[in-house]
């Protein structure tokens, strides 16, 4: 593969709130779990600033509580929680795909993320398929010019949303075919099918997500 350019990715306060995100919604980080800016800091491998920014996210969001000076302490979370999380992402992501196809947008940023993510896994390298995938969603984002919806998406993104008993080759192999077909209405600029295809894919995320409940 030639001529790929850099990929877009998050800045660092939503990377460790995505990070935190995707360990409350998966049951990784039970309810009551204690969070410090130290710890979270040194396992993430990165300074306290981005920490305390992404539990000021998390505590808008009602999925940790902010202890002064102390950290945060995680809340419950419950089947309501995640599907207001995922159908909120949902409109959100369905209509920027729309808007990328309603504008015409340069579309070059979003063919690179997936040529890097299929290249990526024909190489079977399945453990960097996160941050392809990260990639393809801020790509579109950006492609569909509106800014307010790129900043709540990007507060909302916890990664790969990985269900009770699936693998993250598994997981990456059915979300590159989602994207591919995604990638496929975009070049199409075919408005209502975008909608559709990202729609599916977010809500398809979720019910992996409410497996994790079931264990």
């Amino acid at each position: 593969m030639t001529n790929l350019k850099p990929i877009k990715l998050l800045p660092a306060r939503e990377q460790v709130a995505s990070a935190l995100r995707k360990a409350i919604l998966s049951r990784e980080l039970q309810e009551g779990a204690e969070l410090t800016l130290e710890s979270v800091a040194a396992q993430l491998e990165v300074s306290n600033t981005p920490v305390r920014e992404a539990l000021q996210i998390l505590s808008r969001d009602g999925l940790i509580k902010l202890r002064p000076n102390k950290g945060a302490i995680v809340l419950g979370i419950n089947e309501k929680t995640i599907r207001n999380h995922y159908e909120t992402r949902a409109i959100l992501e369905r209509e920027a795909a729309a808007l990328v196809c309603r504008y015409n947008a340069d579309i070059s940023g979003i063919v690179n993320a997936y040529e890097q993510a299929a290249e990526a896994l024909d190489q079977n390298n399945s453990k960097d398929y996160s941050n392809y995938n990260q990639s393809f969603h801020v790509e579109i984002w950006s492609a569909s010019g509106n800014d307010t919806m790129k900043t709540l998406l990007s507060s909302l993104w916890n990664g790969l949303s990985m269900g009770h008993k699936v693998t993250e080759e598994d997981y990456a192999h059915l979300s590159i075919q989602e994207h591919k077909r995604i990638l496929d209405a975009l070049i199409d600029r075919d408005e209502m099918r975008a909608k559709e295809l990202m729609n599916a894919h977010i809500i398809r995320s979720m019910e992996n997500i409410l497996t994790n409940l079931q264990k």
